[in-house]
């Protein structure tokens, strides 16, 4: 589904993009270059988003992380469009999971797990397996099920049930199969110990495809994700677009089927086109006049992971690692990833320092989300030291980021949810466009986002792209193919109390 060049141009009038992470700042690049400069609405005071590389004191820290890679080629050319070739870096991929002290392969590698957890434990995680070829988990529509029968009841009480739990708030047993399936599609203890070992013996390994391949090598600007959209920031006011930061949608004026307004608290904005990118459930809570309490009530059930970040500075040598980042599958602590800023980029760390980031899903409201800045900074140094990482004692500073908003929540209403916001758009407010992860309320990549918009822009101009298709693909999002998106999702949850 590239965009189509070709179609016939159309004069969209005045449009404004609400939002400055990559989809909203995509999008005005992309009408820029059509010769049609917009008006971009930002609530915050700095762009990127959850891409966005956050700068404290010097120091440079992602949220979560963000590789550079996409099957997307019109993206790909996005990106060095807006940067240079001598602005990115070539970084190889190193991420492990950390267990009981020790580095594990990830994706798991069956015998090197089975190696690091001794001979002892490995002989019962083979029991285990061999167990449910004989005896399957009853209900294997679960997550927890799903991955049981594949890898036994040990293996996956080591390696996955912790993590999901981090990571989603809910228990395996509670979590979809499809998701799993998605992730270790056609991956069982059994084929990821005969297949390394048949290809060898067969002297193919190289060049082979394999069950569930990652990426081995990928892009990052050198100082980060922000990097890109600070500099497509710049662009888009040389096309003579309009940014206002702190700006943040009050309400959005329809009338005959179309948006006519959209306000913010100190402008009043005649539109003909919206592309937006804020909350799709926060879109249509800012309609006015109001939408109807049914249209209401799909906008309150759809609900957000929120995410935050502890930052620690650290002396370089006491970091013993290169990976990116590592999982950590521990239940004795929170954190369910540290980033080694360091590895990303030696740009984003100073000489003889790094900075690790202790990564937390968290709700805004909890315990973690209201902890002061010193309580969190103090608990992820006690977490280091607690997984044998880091003496809290060699942690030289530290900083906080909370990040509302960071994972749209997949529950079993939330399809149906989506789908009442768009049809009511469809016939109130036609020429208001969601783009992107939280405005299309898609578990997307940067990449997908960044598609959304791309493809937005070209029906503005004239063509007819069905962008809800982005991101609809079965391949695990690292898995080379020839399709068009990269395939991510998030699991189904059990709907909230």
């Amino acid at each position: 589904m590239p965009p189509d060049s070709s179609a016939p141009r159309q004069d969209p009038g005045r449009v404004l993009v609400i939002g400055a992470g990559p989809a909203g700042l995509t999008a005005a690049y992309q009408l820029g270059k059509a010769g049609h400069p917009c008006t971009i609405v930002e609530g915050t005071s700095v762009v990127g988003g959850i891409s966005q590389t956050v700068v404290r004191d010097g120091w440079r820290f992602d949220i979560g992380g963000h590789r550079f890679f996409t099957k997307v080629p019109e993206v790909e050319a996005l990106w060095h469009e807006i940067l240079s070739d001598e602005d990115f870096m070539l970084r190889p991929r190193a991420s492990r999971i950390y267990y009981q002290g020790k580095f594990y392969a990830y994706p798991i590698k069956p015998l090197n797990a089975l190696r690091n957890l001794g001979v002892i434990e490995a002989i019962r995680c083979v029991l285990s397996y061999g167990w449910v070829r004989i005896h399957p988990p009853k209900d294997q529509s679960t997550l927890e099920g799903y991955i049981a029968a594949n890898y036994g009841w040990r293996l996956y009480g080591h390696f996955f049930r912790t993590y999901s739990e981090k990571v989603w708030g809910v228990p395996p047993s509670q979590i979809s199969a499809e998701w799993g399936a998605q992730r270790i599609k056609g991956m069982s203890l059994f084929k990821a110990v005969w297949e390394p070992l048949r290809a060898r013996f067969a002297g193919r390994r190289a060049g082979r495809r394999q069950v569930t391949s990652l990426i081995e090598e990928f892009q990052y600007p050198k100082f980060g994700p922000g990097m890109m959209w600070e500099r497509c920031r710049d662009l888009v006011v040389e096309q003579g677009s309009t940014l206002l930061f702190r700006a943040p949608v009050t309400s959005i004026g329809h009338r005959d089927g179309r948006a006519v307004s959209v306000s913010t608290p100190e402008a009043l904005h005649e539109v003909d086109q919206v592309i937006s990118s804020m909350p799709f459930n926060a879109l249509l809570r800012a309609m006015d006049p109001p939408v109807p309490a049914a249209v209401l009530a799909a906008a309150d059930d759809l609900g957000f992971r929120d995410f935050l970040s502890v930052a620690l500075v650290v002396p370089a040598d006491k970091v013993a690692w290169t990976d990116n980042w590592i999982y950590i599958h521990a239940p004795e602590v929170k954190t369910m990833r540290v980033q080694n800023f360091g590895s990303w980029s030696p740009h984003m760390v100073k000489e003889g320092h790094n900075v690790l980031g202790l990564e937390y899903t968290v709700e805004q409201g909890d315990d973690w989300w209201n902890a002061s800045d010193e309580e969190l900074i103090a608990k992820g140094k006690a977490e280091l030291e607690a997984l044998g990482l880091m003496q809290a004692s060699d942690v030289e500073a530290g900083y906080v980021v909370r990040m509302p908003k960071a994972y749209p929540l997949y529950d079993s209403t939330y399809k149906a949810n989506v789908e009442i916001l768009r049809d009511w758009l469809r016939h109130n407010a036609s020429n208001v466009h969601p783009v992107g992860r939280n405005g299309m309320h898609k578990y997307n990549n940067q990449d997908h986002s960044m598609f959304t918009a791309m493809l937005t822009v070209e029906n503005l101009l004239g063509a007819s792209h069905d962008i809800w298709n982005v991101n609809v693909e079965e391949e695990y999002h690292e898995e080379s193919s020839g399709k068009g998106g990269t395939g991510r999702d998030a699991p189904i949850l059990p709907k909230r109390a």
